[in-house]
């Protein structure tokens, strides 16, 4: 039987699960877990503000105990780690949120980072994730885009700007940067050619977390499925 990693995007805008499916893209080879994307029409349109986090909880547990019985690994879809640990009480699998696993990974690379964040709103709970990391002293700087999904998602519109906000967090001090929402896959390899340090995509983070937790053997198999 397949293992199977399922990454939820929490909020409703369908584009934006597409572009977490393309990022999921080099993860995915033959004898490896499969990777699903799923996207909640009853999620909020963004994550944006805490209203939105608060909102997601919802849709997120309800996905979580449909897909349970044919799902080995979940993984929270959104930078602002919506719901985490109400997701991890719904269910005997591992839970990893993208963004803890984005700090980690950059954690491995780097002294300190730097985040760009889609709202100045999204800043305050990427601070309080960091506190309960306890990894907040490595954060160089945030710098939030304040723009709205729809535009983050056109291919060149939020291009340069990101690239400049990179650039800044540099001159800051960060020695990598994490794209602080799922909706910026598409952009990483531009702002890392502009940046000149890596830059970590967290969906792509939570990707490899979870191989390398289902592959060692961290997680228990599913059980087959009874019946018809």
């Amino acid at each position: 039987m397949t293992r199977r990693i399922l990454f939820i995007n929490p909020n409703s805008n369908a584009r934006c699960g597409e572009g977490i499916a393309r990022a999921l893209d080099p993860f995915r080879a033959p004898g490896l877990p499969a990777f699903d994307v799923v996207t909640l029409p009853d999620g909020p349109p963004a994550i944006v503000s805490w209203s939105d986090w608060y909102a997601a909880t919802g849709p997120i547990l309800a996905t979580i105990r449909r897909e349970d019985d044919r799902t080995d690994l979940f993984a929270i879809a959104c930078a602002s780690d919506p719901a985490l640990p109400a997701a991890r009480e719904a269910t005997r699998r591992p839970v990893i949120g993208i963004f803890a696993a984005a700090v980690a990974q950059a954690l491995t690379l780097a002294e300190r980072f730097g985040v760009i964040a889609l709202a100045t709103a999204s800043i305050a709970r990427h601070a309080l994730a960091l506190r309960q990391m306890g990894t907040e002293a490595r954060l160089a700087a945030e710098i939030a885009m304040d723009v709205d999904m729809d535009t983050l998602l056109d291919p060149q519109a939020t291009r340069a700007a990101m690239q400049r906000t990179a650039r800044d967090l540099v001159a800051r001090g960060a020695r990598t940067v994490i794209l602080g929402c799922a909706g910026m896959a598409h952009h990483r390899a531009a702002v890392e050619d502009a940046a000149g340090v890596p830059v970590i995509e967290p969906c792509q983070a939570a990707a490899g977390a979870a191989l390398s937790v289902l592959l060692a053997g961290g997680a228990a198999p599913r059980a087959p499925r009874q019946g018809p």
